[in-house]
């Protein structure tokens, strides 16, 4: 009987052996399982960070492309507005000489209308002249042709006469204005 016992201690022995070397297999399994879990999350947060990433640097193209647009539309008529500043100058050069007592030039209503017109809708388009004359002299607007002595003290550094008009389109600078300065 001994021996059956023994057997049978052997045997239960060999049970708990293989039964630990399963819940050993099983531990193994589901660390590794966790391990890969684990790594799955990591990839999955790299994933959801990338993605974060893409999408806040596509906002800011398309916000960046939005301003860009508009910019360029505001500006887009600089061009034009360049080429009938001449026009304006030389209708004010009428105006000036047609004021004066001792011509013979005149400056009839209709040209005047047609000034008027012209000018209006450039304003509307956004084109504006700078006033100038009586201001103080501001080196980032306006360009001195030359200084001559102030007629009072207190036109010292002011603007005596402006020589040609300076223009902004929607609040940027197309042509700075041409005057004489006070010293």
């Amino acid at each position: 009987m001994a021996k059956k016992d023994n057997k049978q201690n052997e045997e239960v022995i060999d049970e708990n052996i293989n039964a630990e070397e399963t819940v050993t297999d099983t531990n193994a399994e589901e660390q590794q399982v966790e391990a890969e879990a684990g790594s799955t999350n990591n990839e999955v947060q790299q994933i959801k960070d990338k993605y974060l990433r893409l999408f806040s640097d596509f906002e800011n193209y398309k916000k960046r492309t939005a301003k860009e647009t508009l910019e360029l539309r505001r500006t887009a008529s600089k061009d034009v507005m360049m080429a009938i500043i001449p026009v304006l100058d030389d209708f004010e050069r009428a105006r000036q000489n047609a004021a004066k007592d001792n011509t013979e030039e005149t400056f009839s209503e209709g040209v005047q209308l047609v000034y008027d017109k012209l000018f209006k809708t450039l304003q509307s388009k956004g084109l504006e002249m700078m006033k100038t004359t009586g201001e103080v002299f501001d080196s980032e607007l306006h360009e001195a042709i030359t200084k001559i002595p102030a007629p009072t003290p207190e036109m010292k550094g002011k603007i005596i006469d402006t020589i040609e008009f300076g223009y902004t389109l929607n609040d940027q600078i197309i042509r700075y204005a041409k005057v004489v300065v006070g010293e």
